[in-house]
């Protein structure tokens, strides 16, 4: 061997042993805990889902599976971001709504900096998908939509509405209502559905926009009534209740999915690991029944159906927001 050979052999060792041992770790995952940020409060859509798919994770991964809820900034702005700045290795993942595409697109029309991209984002697993609804408190004087539509009109800016932060699933559910209603409502943001609708429970908003999982529960209690759906057809866990299509709304379609993500640069052999166990997860027996008890039964899609789909979705969301505008 030459002195030539020599060098290059020097220098091809130390990365050999680099690649070998970055394939090795690939190979052994998981081989600690993994957590999965929910950057919003318990008691929302996006807690809902992420709880019992961590449990089953855990059971199939074999390692212990955290949620940790990262609430912050605006729709879940504060854990997103969290979650893009993670180390690609598969032990930070999230679990966020459909939101996460429109927060950036928010941040630009308002001239603040952007905290991530979707770009930096790799769509594992879609879990939930279901129209938003509308609630008001069971104490609340209308009875149908077009009673809280009529006194919106006759009192422009006085009805609140609680959501999970400025352009979150929440906000753009109802603007979008409230625009095409023609009527002026009261937002007041929270740091997630959870603490929304707790404020909507205590009096303090007067509607929220949600997901049935959600609502089922406090609707069947009698201490909320639901008036519309914003899905294109009617729910199974509240089959009595109208869409907004049926009632004349035509353009007022929203629906609030959950999914996991992990970051684009997360190694391939993980993802498909990650894909494998997140197909058995939705189909165990207790996350189907976790779900279904709360009217929210499994909407999963695989990665590549997801991916095509939340850009789909995203585009639509965008354009939304595009139309509502500046709006507090």
């Amino acid at each position: 061997m030459n002195r030539r050979e020599i060098l290059q052999a020097a220098v091809a060792t130390p990365l050999i042993a680099a690649w070998g041992e970055a394939a090795r770790a690939q190979a052994a995952w998981p081989s600690r805990n993994i957590t999965i940020i929910v950057p919003f409060p318990a008691g929302g859509q996006a807690d809902l889902a992420a709880r019992p798919v961590a449990l089953a994770l855990e059971r199939i991964l074999g390692k212990p599976v955290l949620v940790d809820n990262r609430a912050g900034g605006g729709g879940g702005s504060v854990g997103n971001a969290a979650a893009a700045r993670a180390e690609p290795d598969g032990y930070t993942l999230l679990m966020t709504l459909s939101s996460l595409a429109v927060l950036p697109e928010a941040d630009r029309l308002f001239d603040r900096p952007v905290s991530y991209e979707v770009s930096q984002f790799a769509p594992v697993a879609r879990v939930l998908a279901d129209p938003t609804l509308l609630a008001v408190p069971a104490s609340a004087p209308w009875k149908t939509l077009q009673d809280l539509v009529d006194d919106a009109k006759r009192r422009p800016g006085e009805i609140p509405y609680g959501s999970s932060g400025p352009y979150g699933t929440l906000h753009v559910a109802m603007e979008m209502f409230a625009s095409s209603a023609g009527i002026k409502l009261l937002h007041v943001p929270f740091r997630g559905a959870g603490p929304a609708l707790t404020a909507l429970l205590s009096g303090t908003v007067q509607a929220v926009a949600s997901a049935p999982g959600t609502l089922k529960q406090q609707v069947d209690d009698g201490k909320m009534r639901v008036l519309a759906n914003w899905g294109a057809e009617r729910v199974a866990s509240f089959p009595d209740l109208p869409t907004f299509r049926e009632l004349g709304y035509k353009d007022v379609e929203f629906y609030i999915w959950a999914g996991l993500f992990a970051q684009t640069a997360l190694p391939a052999p993980i993802m498909t690991r990650l894909r494998e166990a997140m197909a058995q997860a939705v189909k165990s027996p207790e996350v189907t029944k976790t779900f279904e008890a709360a009217g929210s039964p499994v909407a999963y899609l695989d990665a590549p159906e997801f991916t095509k789909f939340v850009a789909a979705d995203s585009a639509r969301l965008i354009a939304a927001v595009k139309k509502i505008g500046k709006v507090e």
